[in-house]
């Protein structure tokens, strides 16, 4: 048994010497080694990925990208599954939804970090530690811009809750969908923000009904009184908003770059920046690796390729993540010039530690006015 115990402690430190060496290789250093591998595996959130898996195949032939479409929330419970039953799973994991991903995947060993050596000095402490953060994205009120040409119809969030948007304001659900239930744990955790919103918008005091312990659970509570619309994606909230012709569209909560797809899809989707006390929430797209990846040297040249190359719009692997909406974390990228400056924009920033301690309350609020 000794023997076994020394032999079993001797390879998890050669595994782990190798993995830190390979985290200090630059990606020339990484290639041959991954051409050897010949594959990597990414699980990511966004249908974008298979942009990046054209541009990474083509910039690395013989290396074959596999990607899998699915939401941070499908992606968490199959990394868990995978742990459990011993299945490899993904070599690269592109996710949001941080603070599950913090406490629950990154403090339990599923998920490794990895910055790239080329990138590190690019970023702030913030977007390399914990893991490594790519761009940032959003959820946030949006409108149609065709029907509402003058700006956002609504000036305050709890506009939302009154008889004008009744049934009119839509949204994915937040007990199915993470991100949006980081939405609704942000509007709790800002509850004196909330409170003097209220004020601002129906000049008094808020007055808390039964059930409510502050501002933030107030408006959700009203929010659904008003019967909010559930959907089950974000699809389905960019068509219900954005789709042209409509003469009294529905607002809602989706993601600020889904403007994107305006001229592709036929949508008027804009974000309504000029909201009080805030327009929803602006949290990490993060990247980690499989702490025993199948492709370790791969995993890290994708991981690298998606940070973006030297030029000022990141190149072929950022590309698809370069537009109005998303903000990238790496200070030598140059912003988008059609977006709003981050610093003008009136999201809240999550912190993602906050979040996961009031989080699974939240959601039991929300169960019980659903």
């Amino acid at each position: 048994m000794r023997r076994v115990l020394i032999a079993t402690a001797a390879f998890l430190m050669t595994t782990a010497a190798f993995a830190q060496e390979l985290d200090t290789k630059s990606a020339a250093d990484l290639l041959p080694q991954a051409k050897q591998e010949g594959k990597v595996t990414v699980y990511a959130f966004t249908s974008r990925i298979g942009r990046v898996e054209k541009a990474f195949e083509a910039a690395y032939p013989g290396i074959d990208m596999v990607t899998f479409d699915m939401s941070s929330t499908e992606q968490i419970a199959r990394i868990k599954s995978e742990a459990q039953a011993g299945l490899p799973g993904a070599d690269v994991i592109y996710i949001s939804d941080a603070p599950v991903v913090l406490t629950e995947l990154f403090a339990n060993k599923l998920v490794a970090p990895y910055v790239p050596p080329r990138v590190a000095g690019d970023l702030a402490d913030a977007f390399k530690s914990p893991l490594l953060a790519q761009r940032l994205s959003t959820k946030v009120l949006m409108y149609n811009e065709e029907a509402y040409p003058e700006g956002s119809p609504v000036k305050n969030l709890w506009d939302l809750t009154k008889p004008e948007w009744k049934g009119r304001v839509i949204m994915v659900d937040p007990l199915q969908r993470g991100d949006y239930l980081d939405l609704m744990t942000e509007i709790v955790l800002k509850s004196d923000e909330m409170a003097t919103a209220y004020e601002s918008a129906f000049g008094k005091k808020i007055a808390l009904t039964d059930g409510n312990e502050n501002a933030g659970q107030q408006f959700i509570t009203d929010l659904f009184a008003n019967d909010l619309v559930l959907v089950g994606s974000t699809d389905d909230v960019n068509k219900a908003i954005g789709a042209k012709g409509q003469t009294k569209p529905p607002i809602g909560f989706t993601s600020y770059s889904d403007r994107r797809d305006n001229d592709d899809e036929g949508w008027a989707l804009q974000v309504a920046n000029d909201v009080a006390p805030s327009n929803g929430i602006v949290f990490p797209a993060l990247l980690a690796l499989n702490p025993k990846p199948a492709n370790p040297a791969a995993a890290r040249l994708a991981v690298d390729f998606m940070m973006g190359d030297e030029s000022e719009n990141g190149g072929e692997g950022f590309k698809p993540f370069y537009v109005a909406g998303d903000w990238a974390t790496r200070s030598d990228i140059k912003p988008h010039k059609d977006a709003i400056p981050l610093a003008d924009f009136k999201g809240w920033q999550m912190a993602p530690e906050e979040t996961a301690k009031i989080r699974a309350q939240v959601a039991d609020f929300i169960l019980a006015l659903q």
